[in-house]
């Protein structure tokens, strides 16, 4: 066993009454590290699931990446394009890809009773992923499509619901302003609740042939293809592929299709949800500069307190860079107990808010009613390993007042 560590060690166990100014001290620094690696591990683990969250919910809305009419209209009065069979089986061959789907828009005015609402129809088809709205449906059940017959049953959110006072069974007529002027019933068969305000008062889900009915469309047209992937960070890369494959030609009707990713159609949420990375460097970086103060502070009392020894070992021929060496030994033991306080106290905070949501949050402003947690085994390391480097090194800058120290003068002080 080295000499240095055999002595900070014995340091770090000693019972001496002379020393009882370091121990509440170094009580303080060993929590103070606790309290800021919770800080930095709650920090990240928000964050990230907060942009888990919200991608989720906007991607089970909208769709990564949709293929449309390449044209200058961004109302949901779209111009069609042709379904086509050759572009569909290319773009499901792509690796990314989870699946695709057939869909169609038309704004209306829903009325019931004496109440009006206004919404956009989204026209769905049997192939349509119900896995994210299924999670979500407070009451009945998504709309049954078949090829057989056309579905009058309409899935709307609890917003529209509650404006419009319909429950599970009851009818809804939905008006088209056009020429002629057209009116549709349906009955209410689900009622889901995304949280996602901006989506939850405005869609509805029918059955893709009353769109395509309404817009005097032939079967074999459609507003677009929605396409979802399997890993959100392909978006950029499934994009270029899709693109060359479908849209980088005019068809033989002389349309040309536009291929448009999640973020190019919802800019401002993830310019919002990109402001949490700024937000979360800013915490990180203070809480660093926490723990590396607070072990500062308690590097400097030791070296006070235990002046005495350290003129001892100078005349015992030890050198300057050895006794910094004692500090520092003692240092990352007190990092390390810090680290391991502020692990168990942060995994305890993460489990209770990952299973019991105990912190809830406004979902008309944050688009979810409690505080989403999420962490990477990976998180957890770099945060600890972080923390335990940057502590060692700002430890070299005070422990070189060691070599200021003069023997003589250090074993007569009091």
């Amino acid at each position: 066993m080295k000499v240095t560590y055999f002595i900070a060690r014995r340091i770090l166990f000693s019972q001496s009454k002379s020393h009882r100014i370091s121990k509440p001290i170094t009580i303080i620094n060993i929590l103070g590290i606790a309290v800021s690696f919770v800080v930095m591990y709650v920090s990240v683990a928000v964050v990230v699931g907060f942009k888990q969250e919200i991608k989720y919910k906007v991607s089970g809305f909208a769709s990564h990446v949709v293929v449309s009419n390449y044209d200058a209209n961004y109302s949901f009065e779209t111009n069609p394009i042709y379904i086509n069979k050759n572009d569909i089986d290319a773009i499901r061959k792509i690796g990314c890809v989870k699946n695709l789907q057939l869909y169609a828009t038309k704004p209306g005015i829903m009325k019931a009773g004496n109440t009006l609402h206004g919404c956009v129809l989204k026209g769905v088809y049997k192939d349509y992923d119900w896995s994210f709205l299924s999670n979500h449906i407070v009451e009945g059940r998504q709309p049954l499509i078949v090829d057989s017959v056309k579905s009058n049953e309409i899935f709307i959110s609890r917003k529209i619901s509650n404006i419009l006072q319909v429950k599970i069974g009851s009818p809804v007529y939905v008006y088209f302003i056009q020429e002629p002027p057209r009116m549709r019933k349906f009955v209410v068969c689900g009622i889901y609740e995304s949280m996602m305000e901006e989506f939850d008062n405005m869609f509805v889900f029918v059955d893709l042939r009353h769109v395509q009915k309404l817009n005097n469309w032939q079967p074999n047209q459609i507003s677009g293809y929605e396409i979802n992937l399997k890993n959100f960070d392909s978006i950029q890369s499934a994009k270029q592929r899709i693109y060359s494959m479908v849209a980088a030609k005019f068809h033989a009707d002389g349309t040309k299709l536009k291929v448009s990713t999640i973020q190019e159609r919802f800019p401002y949420i993830f310019d919002w949800i990109g402001l949490f990375n700024t937000n979360l460097w800013v915490i990180l970086i203070l809480m660093m500069l926490v723990s590396g103060l607070n072990i500062i502070s308690g590097l400097l009392v030791l070296v006070l307190e235990r002046v005495n020894m350290i003129g001892l070992l100078k005349t015992m021929g030890f050198y300057d860079s050895n006794i910094r060496k004692i500090f520092i030994y003692l240092s990352a033991i007190y990092i390390l107990f810090g680290l391991l306080t502020g692990n168990l106290l942060a995994f305890a905070a993460y489990y209770a808010q990952k299973n019991y949501h105990i912190i809830s949050l406004n979902k008309a402003s944050y688009y979810i009613d409690y505080v989403p947690v999420q962490i990477e085994w990976w998180h957890v390391v770099l945060l600890n390993v972080a923390i335990i480097v940057v502590t060692l090194v700002i430890l070299l800058i005070p422990s070189s007042i060691i070599s200021k120290i003069e023997p003589i003068k250090a074993i007569k002080f009091d």
